[in-house]
């Protein structure tokens, strides 16, 4: 077997859904719920929601055309990420805004891939992405954590197994968006001049709370994708 083959046989969809049988299911969900819920799990857990957020800055700006340059993750759940480009605009807000959806986001979409097949593909296109991110680490806590990221991410990728791929996969999706509505509950509760919602409303004028309910919409919308497909199975 080449190369290309191996490649190949790591990045190709399963051909059934992968989606685990009801025991496995339930011990994913349990054991997701455990590290959103238990304080001592999530402080350690809540580094991943806090870096997802700050690649959904990262990428939603290149996809603007900015210029990201790096980013921190702090230990108190915060961090920050910089993109270059115009200080103001639509651009500008956008990048801004991404950053809070963009846990849930990613939560609903890898359980919705799992279901239909596609957690080798996800974990190709996220190995990427930490490839790409770790170049612009900007400390030793986001290196670790990024590097961490990256190790299990590889290590799913080059031992495949869709079993095995499809459990994280789903189990990651429901810290992300849980994760999400508690960066978002801490976020509206601590409010700040220097956050994502205080920002926006400087560069657009509409208040902070507008933003935070629309950040909200997306989380529910998110929930209601993970918890469909929790409760239906594949599609």
């Amino acid at each position: 077997m080449d190369i290309w083959e191996v490649l190949h046989e790591r990045v190709t969809p399963t051909a059934g859904h992968g989606w685990p049988e009801a025991p496995a299911l339930a011990t994913t969900v349990a054991v997701a719920l455990v590290a959103v819920a238990v304080p001592t799990v999530w402080r350690v857990v809540r580094l991943a929601v806090t870096l997802v957020h700050e690649l959904g800055h990262a990428l939603v700006g290149i996809a603007v055309g900015r210029r990201f340059t790096g980013f921190v993750l702090r230990g108190d759940m915060s961090g920050h990420a910089v993109t270059v480009g115009r200080p103001r605009g639509p651009g500008r807000a956008l990048s801004t805004w991404s950053g809070y959806p963009a846990p849930a986001i990613a939560g609903a979409g890898m359980v919705w891939l799992a279901a239909r097949g596609w957690s080798a593909p996800l974990v190709t296109a996220a190995l990427a992405v930490l490839l790409v991110a770790l170049l612009r680490v900007r400390s030793l806590l986001t290196a670790a954590v990024t590097v961490a990221a990256l190790g299990a991410s590889a290590a799913l990728w080059w031992w495949r197994d869709d079993a095995v791929q499809a459990q994280v996969l789903i189990g990651l999706g429901i810290v992300l968006v849980v994760g999400a509505w508690r960066h978002l509950a801490a976020v509206v509760t601590a409010g700040g001049r220097g956050n994502d919602p205080a920002v926006l409303a400087d560069l657009t004028h509409v208040p902070a709370a507008v933003w935070n309910v629309t950040f909200a919409l997306v989380c529910a919308a998110a929930s209601w994708v993970v918890v469909a497909h929790l409760v239906d199975g594949p599609r």
